[in-house]
C-alpha cells in the first residue's frame, strides 16, 4: 500500500472513530472511556491540538475540543455529561494519572 492510501485509511478510521463517539454513542461519558481504555473524547482533541502544533499551526486546548466536539464543551456537558459516580471519579484519578499524566500522550 502507498503512503498516500495508508494515511487516507487513517484519517477514515479516524473520522469513523469520531462520528461513533460524537453522534452513535453520546451516551458513553468520557470518565468511562478514561477508566476502561485509558484516553477519551479529550484525549483525541488533544492529540489532534499536538498533530496541529508540530505543523505549525496554533491552536489551543478549547479550539481543538470544539473542532473535535462539533460545539463548545459547555455544550456538550449540557446536552450530554451525566454526573459520575464517587467510585467512577475515584477509578478516573488512577486512569487519568497512568494514562495522561504518566505519559506523553
Amino acid at each position: 500500500m502507498d503512503k498516500q492510501t495508508e494515511i487516507e485509511l487513517q484519517a477514515a478510521a479516524f473520522r469513523r472513530l469520531q462520528q461513533h463517539l460524537m453522534q452513535d454513542r453520546t451516551d458513553v461519558q468520557n470518565i468511562d472511556l478514561m477508566n476502561l481504555a485509558g484516553f477519551c473524547r479529550n484525549c483525541l482533541s488533544r492529540w489532534y491540538q499536538e498533530a496541529a502544533n508540530e505543523k505549525g499551526i496554533e491552536m489551543d486546548k478549547m479550539q481543538a475540543r470544539e473542532i473535535f466536539y462539533g460545539m463548545t464543551m459547555d455544550e456538550w456537558k449540557s446536552n450530554y455529561q451525566t454526573d459520575a459516580s464517587p467510585e467512577k471519579q475515584e477509578a478516573f484519578k488512577t486512569a487519568f494519572a497512568e494514562n495522561v499524566l504518566g505519559k506523553d500522550g
